[in-house]
Formats: C-alpha cells, sequence, structure tokens
C-alpha cells in the first residue's frame, strides 16, 4: 500500500466538506474520508462512526480496532491536518444536533433533522444546548442542513491542555498493555474452567429434567445462560481469537442456538454503548442505548423530558404509564430486572427484522444474517421441545420463568458499573481516558469468585480497552489504576451490596423529583382556583 496524500486540509475546507454531507474523522493526524458505501458496511454500524464526525478518534478508533484493520483504514485517508500545540479543536458532529444523511424523493441523499438539541433548566439562559435531543416540532426548520454555527464547539470548562496530557497518558497506557502480552488470549487457564463450568450445568440441568425435577433444572439452566453471556461477550469484541469470522460464527451458537438471542444486535448495541454519544459518553441519556429504558427506567431526570434516542431512532416518551412505573422505580428495580431477557428477545428479533434488506456488511456479507435465523429456529425447537416436555402449560411457564429468572443476576451486575455513574456530557475536549474513567465503576470482587461476575466486575479496564480478553482485565486493571493516580483522575469502585444502594439511591432521587413536580403542580392548580 502506497503513502496516504500529503496535502494539508484546514478547518474551514473540513467544515465545508462536513456541511456538504462528508463524513470526516482525524486519526493520528491525517484526515480519514469514509465513503458512503462503507458507512453502510462498516461492521459497527454507521452511528459508532457518525458521532465522530469532524473530531480526533485516534484513541477510540486504536482501542476498538486490530491492527490489521488500522492498516485497511490507511487507504481511506485523503490528506493532514493542522494539530495544534493542544491537539485537534474538535467540531459538533451534525448528529449531536439532530441532523442525518437519507435518500431524498429525487434518489440523491440530503439532510434530515430527525431531532433537536434542546437546554437543560440549568442551562436555560446559556447559549450553549444541553447534548439531549428532542422530537422535532411538526413545524417546518428555516435550515435545510446543519450549519457552520452548530459545528462550533461550546465554551468548555475543561482545559484543552490537560486534556490532550490525559490522552498521551492513555497513549502511553496502551503501550503499557500491549508490551505485557495482555492481548492474548489464555485458552486453557481463561476458557478451560470456564467450558467445564458450561458443560457441568447444562449437564445437571439435562439429569434433573430427566428425573422430573422441573425447577432445579431451570435453575441451572439459567445459570448456564448467565455464565454463557460473559463468552458471548467476548466474541462480540472479537476478543477471544481475534478472528472476527471464527467469532462470529462461534457467537452465533453460542447466542442464538444456545440462548435464542441475537448476537448481531448485541454487537451493534453494545458498540454504540462503548462509543457513540456526540462526544462519546457511555451514559449518555439520548445516545446509549443501555441507559435508555423507559418505561421501566430513569436513571437522570433528564428522561423526564422525552428524549429523542438517536440508536432507537424514536422519542422515549414519558407518558402516564412510564410516570407510574419510575415513580416506584426503586422498589421495583429487581423485579425488572428478574425479567429482562424478555426484552432482550424483543430486541435482537427486531433489530434482525429491521435488517433484513440492509445492504451486504464488509465482514459477514449477508450470511450473519441467515446464520443467526438459523440458529435462532434450532433454539425455539429444542428449548420448545424441553417446555413441551414439562407435562403442562403450568409445569411449563414456571420452568420458563425460573430458568429466565435465575439468569438474570447478570443484568444486574452490569447496570451497577453504570447506573449509578455521571450522565453529564462534558464535551468533545475531554478526553477519552478521563470519560471512561468518570463515566465507569468497577465492582470490587475476590479473585476466587469472580468468575460469578465473570470478570466484568472490572468495567473500567474493560471500557478502556474494550477488545482486552477477559481473563486478563484484573491484570490489566493495576496498571490502569496506577495510571489514573498518577494523571490525579479518580478510578472509581465499590462493594456489590454498597453498589446496589447506590444504583437504587439513584432510581429513588429521579421518582422522588416526579414527586415534587406533582406538588408542584397540585400547588398552582390550588393557587389558580382561588385567584
Amino acid at each position: 500500500m502506497g503513502l496516504p496524500p500529503t496535502q494539508l486540509w484546514t478547518r474551514d475546507q473540513i467544515a465545508t466538506r462536513i456541511l456538504a454531507g462528508d463524513t470526516l474523522f482525524v486519526l493520528n493526524g491525517n484526515l480519514v474520508r469514509v465513503p458512503p458505501s462503507w458507512l453502510a458496511a462498516h461492521p459497527g454500524g454507521r452511528l459508532a462512526i457518525l458521532h465522530f464526525v469532524g473530531r480526533d478518534a485516534t484513541d477510540e478508533v486504536e482501542a476498538f480496532h486490530s491492527d490489521e484493520t488500522l492498516q485497511r483504514m490507511r487507504g481511506f485517508i485523503v490528506g493532514r491536518v493542522e494539530m495544534g500545540e493542544d491537539g485537534w479543536e474538535p467540531f459538533v458532529p451534525p448528529i449531536a444536533n439532530g441532523w442525518v444523511r437519507r435518500m431524498g424523493k429525487d434518489g440523491k441523499m440530503e439532510w434530515y433533522n430527525e431531532a433537536r438539541p434542546v437546554k437543560s433548566s440549568k442551562d436555560a439562559n446559556a447559549d450553549s444546548p444541553f447534548k439531549g435531543l428532542l422530537k422535532k416540532n411538526t413545524a417546518e426548520l428555516s435550515e435545510c442542513g446543519p450549519t457552520l454555527s452548530m459545528l462550533q464547539l461550546a465554551p468548555s470548562k475543561l482545559s484543552p491542555k490537560n486534556e490532550k496530557q490525559n490522552s498521551d497518558a492513555y497513549k502511553e497506557l496502551h503501550k503499557r498493555i500491549i508490551d505485557a502480552d495482555l492481548y492474548k488470549t489464555r485458552f486453557i487457564a481463561g476458557y478451560g474452567p470456564e467450558i467445564v463450568r458450561y458443560t457441568l450445568l447444562a449437564v445437571l440441568s439435562a439429569v434433573c429434567y430427566r428425573y422430573g425435577w422441573l425447577v432445579p433444572s431451570a435453575v441451572f439452566l439459567g445459570l448456564f445462560w448467565q455464565q454463557l453471556t460473559f463468552f458471548a461477550h467476548d466474541l462480540g469484541h472479537v476478543g477471544v481469537t481475534h478472528n472476527w469470522t471464527l467469532d462470529r460464527l462461534i457467537s452465533i451458537f453460542v447466542a442464538d442456538f444456545l440462548g435464542g438471542l441475537s448476537i448481531g444486535w448485541w454487537v451493534h448495541n453494545h458498540n454504540v454503548h462503548h462509543q457513540c454519544a456526540p462526544e462519546v459518553v457511555p451514559n449518555h441519556p439520548s445516545h446509549d442505548p443501555d441507559i435508555q429504558h423507559l418505561p421501566f427506567f430513569a436513571i437522570s431526570p433528564v428522561f423526564l423530558k422525552s428524549l429523542w434516542s438517536s440508536y432507537y431512532k424514536r422519542e422515549m416518551t414519558f407518558d402516564a404509564f412510564g410516570k407510574l412505573l419510575v415513580s416506584v422505580q426503586h422498589k421495583l428495580f429487581y423485579v425488572v430486572l428478574s425479567l429482562a431477557r424478555f426484552n432482550l428477545y424483543v430486541n435482537s428479533y427486531g433489530y434482525l427484522a429491521k435488517t433484513a434488506f440492509e445492504p451486504r456488511r464488509f465482514r459477514g456479507g449477508r450470511w450473519w444474517w441467515w446464520a443467526e435465523i438459523a440458529a435462532l429456529g434450532l433454539y425455539f425447537i429444542w428449548f420448545g421441545a424441553v417446555l413441551k416436555g414439562c407435562g403442562s402449560w403450568r409445569d411449563a411457564l414456571v420452568y420458563l420463568l425460573v430458568s429466565h429468572i435465575a439468569a438474570s443476576p447478570v443484568h444486574v451486575q452490569i447496570v451497577l458499573s453504570h447506573f449509578s455513574r455521571s450522565t453529564d456530557d462534558l464535551g468533545p475536549v475531554e478526553s477519552f481516558f478521563a470519560r471512561q474513567l468518570r463515566t465507569t465503576v468497577d465492582v470490587i470482587c475476590s479473585p476466587r469468585i469472580e468468575f460469578i461476575h465473570g470478570g466484568l466486575h472490572l468495567q473500567v479496564t474493560h471500557h478502556l480497552f474494550p477488545r482486552l480478553p477477559r481473563h486478563n482485565l484484573r491484570e490489566a486493571s493495576l496498571i490502569v489504576k496506577e495510571f489514573a493516580k498518577e494523571r490525579g483522575l479518580e478510578y472509581a469502585e465499590f462493594g456489590f451490596v454498597e453498589g446496589n444502594g447506590e444504583v437504587r439511591g439513584v432510581l429513588k432521587q429521579v421518582a422522588e423529583q416526579i414527586k415534587i413536580v406533582g406538588m408542584v403542580a397540585d400547588s398552582e392548580i390550588r393557587e389558580a382556583m382561588k385567584s
């Protein structure tokens, strides 16, 4: 492959091309242009790219892609950019203001405003918009596309120089992780005991079922699913064989055939959770699907504004039903999560239906979709036979509920690492390193029982190095902690019980907001009636 182009692009030129519809981002001082064909074929989905338009994505891109992929990416370089002393001054991506590209009536791509930015109540008099999106008004907009002013940064309290130093520190940290050979998968010491555990749980479930002990069989099946979740997670991150095709084939067997869930949906959803917000913030109310759980949960009062979801492409309406559930969400927390697997089914099958006619992707083409459909069909055959063999519909219903509830602890564990953390957006100036530390927390766990958490209680390190094999996270986390201490950054962690208390406390605070709003409204009505 030849050397990349050496043309030096100015900020004005880049802004002009972005407004014209080009997808551009900065990578190691180079300007990368993503063709529309690649945007549609990107294995991680188009949102994982659109949220980086106009920004320096070096740390994030290198965290999520192999050396082979990075080398291929050089073919999309169109020149270089001027990097200031404090790094690249980012633009605000058009999608942050609700602007996306779609096919027009004349068959050409055009700008479309799917949502509008809104201000938070505390910034009602400020010029900078709150980085959340509401469903747009029905009134026609005066603009036919994003404007130059929309690409400009709002004032930030963060120091670009300090964030540049954080970015440099992350690069050094990443090098230490690589030099420590922590990207090497531990097939024997890591996955060996896990395969034994999966097999034992499956055999125990089958033996109990054979002897008519339906409830114990359902419990073991649920625990089998719960443990398989961690393996599917690794495969989705291409963190086992580090070969996309092999990991995807194995993950379809594990997630779709054995678990009845779409690995394609999970990967797409999870990539957005890790990467996508206008400024790459996990826990972003409008862009992170992992915290968009209305009408059941709202982890921030901003969800009471009926925000627009850039992932689900719909308004998360806070209606009367949502108000009822959210007002008692801290009390229903475990009840809702115990049944969360049913919601995963809905999301999985909805995703496969939506992607049935999508263009072929760079990796997997269309075979991944047909493979998932076939695997899910086989899942319904074997699990349907299990339920039918229970004897009566009542026993089948008990088996269904018990098995799904037994698999639910993984849902509790995962939300602990994010529900209690900040949902604030400090803007694109904030470094990837600082941002992940601020929005994620570890669950303290003894090495002897960390298999219960699958090793994913170390979420801080996992978010910094998502492709890192799960069995190496503990060793890597020690390096990350030391680095965070050197940089004066918080490395948050709490115990499992403490974490549950913090999460329920956050949910209770939002629930109390609803009561306060209701009391104010009642008071205003009484005053109006008196006058």
